[in-house]
């Protein structure tokens, strides 16, 4: 565990009578750009970047500039003998961004939580969320296969690849996909960065260094000159997500996110399910820790 939770306490009280958010306006016309962080409790690099924005004074010279800390309760619940446990308490709060969840009966702390920040996120333009893997894998982007997505997250170049939902999570409603960012004819990007595992000092490197490459795409900040160009980039279509059904889920190998199966080929078992490639070169991502109903259990994809 190269990275561990900090004591966010001095973050708390932010500048628009919502804890643990805080904006800057620069008086100048401009977009309205949310970095957030911790919608997941455990995904440190969030964080580590949002309070890098924070403790360095960065500031946009047009626009605005939103900063928030999303679960911070589930962060707080973080015990370094259990590490991946303070993912959430109740509810996935990267699923439940839909009218249905929000303007539901149901309640959490993560269904409270999403309430409160209901207007932060329909405030802003442009949307970067931050999160990190269970697994040391590549990062990558997520995003609604939106024209204006690929075009921002490929101009931004780092990470080079990237996981496109032609059709949504297929589990829920994602942050990214609340509002106007989950309509093709809205007008504004909203991407996640997946920055690598959960807990190592390269994650939250990253995590703080895409944040200043997305403000600076969108004008908010200088663009460092030292950042290299884009390179190749790969792309990755998500055919389906699987959501575990029984505790007897299993893989049929250990799995880290990238391997490949053959049209056909036995990926896991599902209870009674058999989960198979849907297509030749398959890829997978993100498959499941640890078997616990009602989680995802992994994402199938086909090359781009």
């Amino acid at each position: 565990l190269e990275v561990l939770p900090r004591d966010l306490s001095a973050y708390r009280e932010g500048n628009i009578g919502i804890d643990y958010v805080h904006r800057f306006e620069s008086g100048k016309p401009g977009p309205h750009v949310l970095i957030n962080a911790l919608t997941h409790g455990n995904e440190i690099c969030g964080m580590t970047a949002a309070t890098h924005l924070l403790d360095t004074g960065v500031r946009p010279k047009i626009g605005t500039l939103t900063i928030s800390f999303a679960n911070v309760a589930a962060y707080e619940s973080f015990n370094e003998a259990l590490p991946f446990d303070s993912r959430q308490l109740v509810h996935n709060l990267n699923r439940v961004w839909s009218p249905e969840w929000l303007d539901g009966t149901e309640d959490s702390p993560e269904l409270s939580r999403a309430r409160v920040l209901r207007p932060v996120v329909s405030a802003a333009d442009h949307i970067l969320d931050i999160h990190s893997t269970s697994q040391p894998v590549i990062p990558f982007w997520v995003y609604p296969a939106f024209d204006r997505n690929a075009e921002a997250a490929m101009a931004i170049g780092r990470p080079s690849v990237h996981l496109v939902m032609p059709d949504g999570l297929g589990s829920g409603t994602p942050l990214i996909q609340h509002g106007q960012h989950g309509k093709a004819d809205g007008k504004g990007v909203a991407l996640v960065a997946e920055c690598g595992q959960h807990f190592l000092r390269s994650a939250s490197d990253l995590a703080t260094a895409i944040s200043l490459d997305f403000l600076a795409h969108f004008g908010l900040i200088d663009k460092d000159p030292a950042v290299p160009a884009p390179g190749p980039q790969r792309r990755f279509e998500l055919l389906k997500t699987y959501v575990i059904q029984s505790e007897d889920f299993a893989f049929v190998r250990p799995l880290i996110g990238f391997e490949t199966f053959a049209k056909g080929e036995l990926i896991a078992t599902n209870g009674n399910e058999e989960i198979r490639a849907l297509c030749d070169d398959c890829t997978i991502f993100m498959p499941a820790q640890r078997a616990i109903v009602g989680r995802e259990a992994v994402y199938l994809t086909r090359p781009l």
